[in-house]
């Protein structure tokens, strides 16, 4: 059998487990709506997933199934092709197990395939692009994978938030689809909270972190919900993991932003010679497998209707995953002054081509006790610019996360009257 009739099966298996998933249903409901009518009753059908045990496909030899998933993984490098990958994770557990041994972390390959990716740290060598697309009509701001926004269907949705205003702050609530924003949601990610000048924001992960294991949440700034929602390993809080400061600008002097990023759950210890930044692992990861190997593009409809519980006045402060090393501070790169085109100017690579307030290029802000090369310190880690009408880049890389990187560039969006 060729290589290209394997993964075309593959599609064509997908295709007939979801065909065979609706018929499952269907049956349900006819059985619930003659069970009154009549005593016979047809047999249960097999559950999909003895059906899926059954293949030809969960029995084959542990080498071949290995070869064969390796090749797959190789040959499908990019969106939307990249989808292969996770339906083969979705087959069974043997092959979400061999799956999860051949795909690497966005920091050794510099690919995003599962929604595990979003929360690892990007490639050291060249960053990841993406672009983000901002919604005024819905306040909403949907993050992409790719250079520059072409054919939608081409694009593949990493992430997406949703911008509400309260009285005292303003929240930017983050998920994996784009139409589902509730904090009780298996799809919920995080949120990004300002204070009502828009000068301070805090990160917090919807998930404990992997070198927050030790930390024990207080159950008073644990969200409630039901327990079938969530996963039975952690509690479901919010984790502290970055807070974001911008300078006043009293005198109302000219200039760009300048902020400061404080990344509780990076230690300054990774940019230094030998280190590594936190990696989560689908191992340590809370989320259940069946989200784990699910793609951020799976529609949220069917689902069960979910209660937003906001935070209220008295609950305790959420919890900071900050441990005993000193974390990671970022700060933007100072621009230069450009006589002939009077107007502060970065070097964006041609990745922006408009100019505004917001675009901003964040390197490392370390002490000279710590030993860091100068061409370190000079790395750009994260840079964010406006290209268009409500079109904006996002490049980042080691040591930061899509998810950290997404909410360091949300809190741009929000109004700062006394920053400017």
């Amino acid at each position: 059998m060729s290589f290209r009739s394997i993964v075309r099966e593959l599609r064509e298996m997908k295709d007939g487990i979801g065909s065979m998933s609706r018929r499952v249903g269907e049956g349900k409901h006819w059985r619930s709506r003659t069970r009154s009518q009549t005593a016979i009753v047809p047999d249960e059908p097999l559950s999909l997933t003895c059906v899926i045990h059954q293949s030809q496909w969960a029995n084959l030899p542990p080498e071949l199934l290995l070869d064969i998933l390796r090749r797959v993984e190789e040959s499908e490098t990019a969106w939307p092709a990249r989808a292969v990958v996770v339906f083969c994770a979705s087959v069974c557990r043997s092959w979400r197990g061999i799956i999860n041994e051949i795909v690497e972390t966005p920091e050794q390959c510099g690919r995003i395939t599962f929604p595990i990716s979003l929360k690892q740290p990007g490639p050291r060598e060249s960053p990841i692009q993406c672009f983000i697309k901002r919604d005024r009509a819905t306040s909403t701001y949907c993050l992409y994978l790719g250079l520059v926004p072409s054919e939608p269907e081409r694009h593949k949705l990493l992430l997406a938030a949703k911008k509400t205003r309260r009285a005292t702050n303003t929240d930017f609530v983050i998920s994996l689809v784009a139409d589902e924003f509730s904090r009780a949601s298996s799809k919920y990610v995080g949120i990004l909270r300002s204070n009502f000048l828009g000068t301070k924001s805090t990160i917090y992960d919807g998930q404990l972190s992997c070198n927050a294991s030790a930390v024990q949440p207080n159950n008073q700034s644990c969200r409630r919900f039901y327990a079938k929602r969530v996963s039975p390993r952690v509690p479901a809080c919010n984790y502290s993991v970055g807070s974001i400061s911008y300078e006043l600008n009293v005198l109302r002097t000219r200039g760009p932003r300048r902020l400061h990023c404080i990344m509780h759950s990076i230690p300054v210890a990774c940019v230094q010679e030998g280190g590594s930044a936190p990696t989560p692992t689908p191992k340590e990861f809370p989320y259940s497998s069946g989200e784990l190997f699910s793609s951020p593009l799976m529609s949220s409809k069917g689902k069960e209707p979910a209660t937003d519980f906001s935070f209220t006045s008295s609950a305790r402060p959420l919890l900071s995953v900050q441990g005993t090393e000193e974390p990671l501070v970022l700060k933007n790169k100072a621009p230069r002054w450009h006589e002939q085109l009077q107007c502060w100017c970065l070097n964006f690579k041609g990745r922006v081509t408009v100019a505004s307030v917001k675009n901003f290029q964040l390197i490392a802000a370390v002490d000279p006790s710590h030993n860091i090369p100068d061409a370190e310190q000079e790395r750009v880690i994260l840079q964010f610019g406006k290209i268009g009408k409500d079109i904006f880049t996002m490049d980042y890389q080691y040591p930061l996360s899509a998810f950290q990187a997404f909410a360091i560039c949300l809190s741009s969006f929000d109004t700062k009257p006394a920053c400017e």
